[in-house]
């Protein structure tokens, strides 16, 4: 039964609300389907037998044994498509290029031997071309190296069930590469989610200059999303790992589509949603990839409000960081405003992460 309260609220029994009765509790989130994780050296890594879901989280962590060329993608239904079925646009450390008809989409650019690692998300409907939104990261000598792409595979016909990441190079993945898909559907109701919460924190106690995750679990992927409301003047984000406030960090940003910047022997990574205005609000996602014996780098996408109203734009970042750290992984994050505002009460950090 429903018990009506004060103010139009309703209320369930204990039973019903243990039990879930007349609503469904649970929402699936992005639920692991494939790995492939290359147990030798070799130019391809493979994801056969997909599941068909609607929506697809692709993670690939092509390490390095030589030269890795501009990784491409292919996608399949039954078996690999090699014809000329793709089309591609895309942004490789800050020059455009478009390509159709192609036989593959270009989702890593630069010669060179350094890992590599990405994020791609595929739109799986089976009677419509299937669209892609690819962001990789090289780790690059000096400061990370950015690949942003778009593209689509023509077939009209088939939900996908198999991609391949190749390396067209000299070199080889070496062997502990791999390709991770997630999917995901409106339908999905299971309980075993890949991405887990690592951190939550709020500044729900009173407006600060800094936002501490606290020590969190370590893990491979991270997904890092910070919503940073302002008050009493200009905020800007430094982001340090690890308490690490040495000259170990590296980045490259596009402030609005502008001229690119980079820097290496840094100590922090500053800039993403740099000077927001007062009252305002800033959000910014980070994917990080965290090794255990290497160089920690990863993409970051950022917009922040100004002005109040639609007469006034927002402003957007794009970019890449590296934290030159090879001895430990990422199990804390710290943001520190340098401006005379202050992050407001309704600034939130999320960190989540999976291995």
């Amino acid at each position: 039964m429903v018990e009506w309260l004060a103010g139009n609220r309703i209320r369930g029994t204990s039973a019903e609300r243990t039990t879930g009765t007349g609503f469904n509790p649970v929402v699936g989130g992005w639920v692991e389907l494939a790995r492939t994780t290359l147990g030798s050296a070799g130019d391809t890594i493979e994801v056969g037998s997909i599941p068909d879901k609607r929506y697809y989280m692709v993670l690939w962590d092509g390490i390095n044994s030589g030269n890795l060329d501009d990784p491409h993608l292919r996608l399949g239904s039954g078996s690999i498509d090699t014809g000329s079925n793709y089309s591609s646009r895309g942004d490789y450390n800050g020059g455009e290029g478009t390509a159709i008809n192609q036989s593959s989409i270009l989702i890593g650019k630069n010669n060179g031997a350094v890992r590599r690692w990405g994020c791609l998300y595929i739109a799986n409907k089976s009677d419509k071309e299937k669209l892609i939104i690819s962001n990789a990261m090289q780790f690059g000598a000096t400061h990370p190296i950015p690949a942003r792409s778009v593209g689509k595979w023509a077939n009209t016909s088939n939900p996908l069930d198999t991609l391949r990441i190749t390396n067209v190079g000299t070199g080889d993945f070496a062997s502990g590469s791999e390709v991770v898909v997630l999917g995901w559907d409106t339908t999905d109701t299971h309980t075993s989610n890949f991405w887990e919460e690592l951190a939550s924190v709020n500044l729900s106690g009173g407006a600060a200059n800094l936002i501490d995750s606290g020590t969190f679990a370590a893990k491979k992927y991270l997904w890092i999303q910070l919503y940073v409301g302002t008050t009493g003047g200009a905020v800007s984000q430094r982001l340090t790992f690890n308490s690490d406030t040495g000259a170990n960090y590296a980045q490259w940003r596009v402030p609005d589509g502008g001229t690119v910047s980079n820097g290496s022997g840094k100590v922090n990574i500053d800039g993403f949603n740099d000077d927001m205005v007062t009252n305002s609000g800033g959000f910014t996602e980070f994917f990080i990839i965290n090794n255990s014996s290497g160089e920690k780098t990863g993409f970051v996408n950022s917009v922040s409000q100004e002005a109040t109203g639609s007469g006034a734009s927002p402003t957007r970042d794009v970019g890449g960081l590296k934290w030159t750290n090879t001895s430990s992984q990422i199990t804390k994050l710290t943001f520190t405003n340098n401006k005379a505002g202050s992050m407001d009460t309704n600034t939130i950090l999320k960190v989540w992460g999976h291995d």
